[in-house]
């Protein structure tokens, strides 16, 4: 996947409307939460936490603090800074220390001419990749990153588990953001992966309510949506298998400053990891979304103790 951070931010905050924020009940609010990267070195003894500016990222965030503050360590809290650009000087500088990250995006934004796309090869790129002041803990099987969806009803039908097997039906209506037709692993990685012909693009929008009521009322019958969106769950779309990699990984990591890594910080963020799946992300973005708004620092709460992780 080679989208930007900025485009994950509106895909997800146009589906959950919602601001990243720190929550007033969680026992870290009291800690300094919000605002960019200062330049001024984190204390010793302290990890600081950024987040991106879209509520996927806060709650992360908000995984990590309330797992790490659990076990004494002391943690502080940046979150909302904004996109990567706004982020990762702070990761450098050492006014940040920990935050959520996308393995994909990441390596791609680290080096320009990464190639790989698979999981594995992904994440042994970016750890080489990275500066010697940082690294990445284990990643979690969760992924934000494109995929092909169609209904229940449209794989029912045309037994479809694959992209591979949507290509084999014929032409297809397919909808998405309009960048979509011409980005390297779009439209065109589509037909030379999988040799996808299509018959019309619809240009809708990322992984916003046009694209979610044109796959609803039939106008198309594929469309480019983000896996962790929760318009999957609540409408039982189906995600296609994406065999070949289309789509690089976006396995969600925690960036942590080699420093301020020690045995706990590692045994908490790799224990979280481990519990992190695309279904639990779905699941816990669509509690965000709920009508009464809850604190995104007690969904993150919620779902540790859930886990036996709080």
């Amino acid at each position: 996947m080679k989208r930007v951070l900025a485009a994950v931010a509106t895909a997800v905050a146009a589906t959950l409307a919602l601001t990243a924020c720190g929550g007033s009940s969680d026992p870290l609010a009291n800690q300094p939460s919000g605002g960019a990267a200062t330049g001024t070195p984190a204390p010793t003894g302290t990890i600081v936490i950024g987040s991106a500016n879209f509520p996927e990222s806060s709650l992360l965030a908000e995984i990590y603090a309330a797992g790490l503050g659990n076990k004494g360590v002391k943690v502080t809290k940046k979150l909302g800074i904004g996109s990567r650009e706004a982020y990762y000087p702070g990761l450098q500088d050492g006014s940040i220390d920990l935050i959520p990250e996308y393995t994909g995006t990441l390596l791609t934004y680290i080096d320009k001419t990464a190639k790989q796309t698979t999981a594995d090869d992904v994440y042994a790129a970016l750890q080489k990749a990275l500066p010697d002041k940082l690294t990445v803990l284990d990643k979690s099987a969760a992924e934000d990153k494109d995929s092909v969806v169609v209904t229940k009803d449209t794989a029912s039908k045309q037994n479809l588990k694959t992209i591979e097997d949507l290509a084999k039906t014929g032409q297809v209506t397919f909808g998405g953001p309009p960048e979509f037709q011409k980005r390297a692993d779009g439209l065109p990685g589509l037909k030379t992966t999988y040799n996808l012909d299509i018959k019309e693009y619809k240009s809708l929008d990322a992984g916003g309510p046009l694209t979610v009521d044109a796959l609803k009322t039939g106008a198309v019958q594929a469309a480019d949506l983000f896996t962790t969106d929760p318009s999957i769950k609540t409408n039982d779309f189906v995600v296609l298998d994406d065999p070949k990699s289309n789509f690089a990984a976006q396995n969600v990591v925690p960036l942590v400053t080699k420093s301020k890594a020690d045995d706990t910080v590692k045994q908490v963020l790799n224990a979280i990891s481990a519990k992190l799946t695309t279904d639990v992300l779905i699941d816990l973005n669509s509690k965000l979304a709920a009508p009464d708004k809850p604190d995104a620092a007690k969904v993150a709460k919620d779902w540790l103790t859930s886990v036996g992780l709080l």
